[in-house]
């Protein structure tokens, strides 16, 4: 069927190829009669143009169902005057001073930094990655076969997907779970299958730790099928700040190599640990490291978000897919911010476990803000369940909800969503509603929870201490 536009009608014509030609002279007359004695050029170009513009889908399909992004909302709500914006997960200090000397080294130094480098990854950069994790891991990393720079952690986790995951795969995702999981796994055809921490009961009196939150053997189990083709293990894990126990990793490995499963584990919190417990990566465990890619990030571990530096480490039968992709669509990430993230590498390898140690200072640093929040939050009763990790805590506000069930907002949308709109408006502080990082099935069942960045400059604590001590005085008594 061929369409053509005359005046404000729409007209089909069915063309057999047979009489394809016969048919072109009645179709030119029908369309140019009209406008026989007229400037015609401009018209009949025009709704040429029209025809073939309104008949094509323009969006490709594995963009249906993923345009909204909750992001762009909350980001710009909290971006006006006077709000405390402890919603977003970036530092709003300066990085360390020798990784800032280290991007001064890069931009003004060795001009030949202004070009291209290696697709996969600076050579300096991809030695110190190898050399570092590699003590870590308890494995011999080959710089060219078992790294690969990417743009940012996102970068590593889109690569990855697209690299690996296919029509009609299972990809497991841990809820509540970063909230990009979702949608790039629906990107490369795949489909998601969630599976949810479960808080335990609360203790009178006390506050509840994100360790309290637990997969159920036997759930996680169930959601393993032949389809299965990847698990996405997050820690120290966004929004909740939990920190995956040894035995909790040995469950999740075991079925991996059981279901011969693929583990994606983002591990861009891997330095900010609190409260003694340990990191553990998956990819050190026995038999893991041959079915593991470990993402990780500059910008989380330099506090330098802006570079948008990642990286994926990995045996090589998983790499050298994402290096197909990686060489297909970005193939190659900027020089300068590669070779001051290798610098500050660098740096950190001379003082690692020592006191003067930036991965020792920012952890403790970090540990401060987030007890320094976490007491703050109570004063207006809120509930803030103490995480293991990560820039982050979610806070329960349940006692809030009870008091004002009724905020303004539409009557699908989550409560916490309409909780956050209702604090940023009436008391200038900025925070993410935790049922964005929840599947559509399970939100309802966790929206009295917020999400709190706690990795800010002492000074955007203050503005929040205010602001939670005017909140308070209007409560009264």
């Amino acid at each position: 069927m061929i369409f053509f536009i005359r005046g404000d009608e729409e007209l089909s014509v069915p063309v057999a190829l047979g009489g394809m030609f016969k048919n072109v002279a009645a179709i030119c007359l029908h369309l140019v009669g009209p406008l026989r004695g007229k400037k015609t050029g401009a018209s009949l170009t025009q709704c040429f143009h029209q025809t073939l513009t309104m008949a094509k889908r323009l969006q490709a399909r594995r963009l249906d169902g993923i345009d909204y992004n909750p992001w762009v909302e909350f980001i710009k709500l909290s971006s006006e005057d006077d709000i405390v914006n402890l919603g977003q997960g970036f530092p709003d200090f300066p990085p360390p001073a020798f990784a800032v000397e280290a991007f001064q080294h890069a931009v003004s130094g060795d001009f030949m930094l202004n070009q291209y480098t290696t697709a996969f990854g600076y050579p300096p950069l991809t030695r110190i990655l190898a050399s570092f994790f590699g003590k870590l891991l308890g494995q011999e990393i080959n710089p060219r076969k078992n790294v690969l720079v990417t743009v940012g952690a996102y970068g590593a986790l889109f690569t990855a997907f697209q690299a690996l995951v296919d029509e009609g795969d299972e990809v497991i995702i841990i809820e509540p779970f970063f909230d990009c999981y979702e949608p790039m796994t629906l990107m490369a055809g795949g489909r998601p299958v969630f599976v949810s921490l479960k808080p335990s009961p609360t203790r009178d009196g006390e506050l509840d730790s994100c360790s309290d939150w637990q997969l159920d053997p036997v759930e996680l189990a169930s959601k393993f099928t032949s389809r299965t083709k990847a698990l996405i293990l997050n820690t120290p894990s966004n929004p909740l700040g939990k920190v995956f126990s040894r035995a909790e990793l040995e469950l999740v490995a075991s079925l991996c190599q059981q279901h011969d499963v693929v583990c994606i584990a983002d591990e861009v919190y891997q330095w900010l640990v609190y409260d003694g417990y340990q990191h553990v990566s998956i990819a050190s465990l026995p038999g893991m490291w041959d079915r593991t890619l470990t993402i990780g990030s500059a910008g989380k571990t330099f506090s330098a978000t802006g570079w948008k530096v990642g990286w994926v480490l990995g045996p090589g039968r998983l790499l050298k897919h994402l290096h197909t992709v990686h060489q297909n669509s970005i193939f190659h990430c900027p020089t300068q911010a590669q070779a001051a993230v290798a610098e500050s590498f660098e740096w950190e390898q001379l003082h690692f476990g020592q006191p003067s140690s930036y991965f020792v200072q920012f952890q403790q640093a970090s540990q401060r803000s987030r007890d320094h929040v976490m007491r703050s939050l109570q004063v207006v009763g809120l509930r803030p369940i103490i995480p293991q990790g990560s820039y982050f805590l979610i806070t329960d506000i349940s006692e809030l909800k009870s008091k004002m069930p009724d905020l303004p907002g539409a009557t699908d949308e989550p409560y916490d969503s309409r909780f956050v709109k209702w604090m940023i408006k009436n008391k200038g502080l900025g925070a993410i509603p935790v049922s964005i990082f929840y599947s559509a099935p399970h939100r309802k069942h966790f929206d009295h929870y917020i999400r709190i960045c706690f990795v800010k400059d002492e000074s955007t604590l203050q503005a929040m201490d205010k602001k939670l001590q005017k909140w308070k005085d209007e409560l009264g008594p």
